[in-house]
């Protein structure tokens, strides 16, 4: 597993960007797995094609339940990463069920066609929305989703210009790349045009220069109105997580607020993309709920299959139906029962067993926990989040605010030694999302591991 032509000035380009599967410590790490792992490891790195941040893989997996997952070795970590597909925890058995009920039933749905699981997803996604959402279109991931949500937007206002985020994930297509604003993904490729980005509202590291949320002119919505005003013509849709996701990046209660009116004085829609974030995440049901803004265009996916199926999809306003002359996803499984099955049967355990206040619950906890942390650890510099999407980030000067990218690639490492595995975002974000159905405990026992790390990677800084 070469680092073959990756040099040092390329890792070091794209290191911001996550834990690189092409880092030195990733080689290391490698280096200290059992026999059996490193065989299957090797023949995955043989055939797969290679990308950063996932492929060489990390480790071999052979169970993943409820908050946890267990390698070939047979160690369990607690999950904390879980690409947010586990929101009703891994190999929920009321999904299973689910999905085995329904294949034993109607198992393919071809276009042209509905099937009754594939009506009842879509009433029940019009009921949970927010604000009047009220008509939905499934596709089988959250990029082709968005990409939906896109050509929707473009076919409505009868424009084709973007406003979204730097430093966003919005999918790994052309289209959700273009939008995007990850270096790691644009690089070397022909993107669409007309995708204007700003910078997103961060108010621990503005951009503007305002040093606390008390002293801000509120200089990222100015920015927004100030592109509007000379963009709106062309702009279709600003698209945005109303809570950024992989940075638990809580913007202020007003930002939302003072975008929406922008958005509708210019006729432009707003597109919130909940993939990450949706279905309890936050402590409410949808993250934009925090906000008091509904979208006109609300995007769903990753853990909308439970964790095991994939299925995305877009929920727009009625007013929207306007594009029956075009096909908009045209997907082949836009409307399978067994995955509609799925979805179904998720939300239903995010309902009956109230894990979208059990994430508000244990999120308040882990926030408190945190700040305590911070107060005990020189290298954090900032805790953030809402319900169970939270970020720990770590700096080599509480002050300068510089980025902790040696130590934030150790402490990751340290954590997974020990058990955790979690998300290493911008190269020292420890981003932190646990399954909703986590306990106390549990969410001590993380803690735990990550405060043992933060000790042990002072120390030998």
């Amino acid at each position: 597993m070469s680092l073959g032509r990756f040099n040092k000035k390329i890792l070091e380009k794209f290191k911001a960007e996550g834990d690189l599967s092409i880092s030195k410590r990733r080689q290391e790490w490698w280096g200290k797995l059992p026999e059996e792992a490193k065989k299957l490891l090797d023949e995955d790195n043989k055939y797969y094609l290679h990308q950063s941040l996932s492929t060489p893989c990390l480790n071999v997996l052979i169970e993943c339940k409820d908050v946890y997952v267990k390698d070939i070795s047979g160690k369990r970590y607690l999950d904390f990463h879980g690409n947010c597909v586990h929101n009703v925890g891994f190999s929920n058995p009321k999904v299973i069920q689910a999905i085995k009920t329904q294949l034993d039933k109607l198992t393919f749905c071809p276009r042209r066609y509905t099937n009754e699981i594939a009506v009842k997803l879509a009433k029940k996604l019009a009921e949970i929305t927010p604000g009047n959402l009220s008509r939905c279109l499934l596709s089988p991931g959250g990029a082709e989703a968005v990409e939906m949500a896109l050509k929707l937007a473009m076919g409505y206002t009868k424009r084709f210009k973007t406003l979204s985020w730097w430093d966003s994930f919005h999918g790994a297509t052309f289209a959700t790349i273009s939008i995007g604003g990850e270096a790691i993904f644009r690089g070397e490729l022909s993107l669409l045009p007309g995708t204007i980005h700003v910078h997103p509202p961060d108010c621990y590291r503005c951009p503007y220069g305002h040093e606390s949320q008390e002293k801000c002119n509120f200089a990222c919505v100015e920015v927004v109105k100030s592109v509007v005003e000379k963009e709106g013509g062309d702009l279709c849709a600003m698209i945005a997580e109303p809570i950024r996701g992989a940075h638990a990046i809580v913007p202020p209660l007003n930002y939302w607020r003072e975008v929406k009116k922008t958005c509708e004085e210019y006729g432009i829609l707003l597109i919130f993309d909940e993939i990450l974030i949706g279905l309890g995440r936050t402590g409410k049901m949808f993250a934009c709920e925090h906000f008091d803004a509904a979208p006109d265009i609300l995007v769903l996916g990753k853990s909308l299959g439970g964790g095991i199926l994939p299925i995305a999809g877009i929920v727009a306003k009625d007013e929207l139906n306007v594009m029956g002359h075009r096909a908009l996803g045209h997907f082949t499984h836009e409307k399978n029962p067994v995955l509609c099955a799925a979805a179904l049967a998720t939300i239903e355990v995010l309902e009956e067993e109230h894990l979208v206040e059990n994430a508000a619950k244990i999120g308040d906890y882990a926030l408190k926990r945190m700040n305590e942390m911070k107060n005990a650890h020189p290298l954090i510099g900032d805790v953030r989040g809402k319900g169970l999407l939270l970020a720990i980030e770590l700096v080599k000067d509480r002050k300068k605010k510089t980025r902790a990218l040696e130590e934030g690639e150790a402490v990751m490492y340290k954590c997974l030694e020990k058990g955790l595995n979690l998300k290493l975002t911008m190269g020292n974000i420890l981003a932190l999302t646990p399954a909703l159905t986590i306990t106390r405990e549990q969410m001590d026992e993380a803690l735990n591991i990550i405060d043992e790390a933060l000790n042990e990677v002072e120390k030998a800084y």
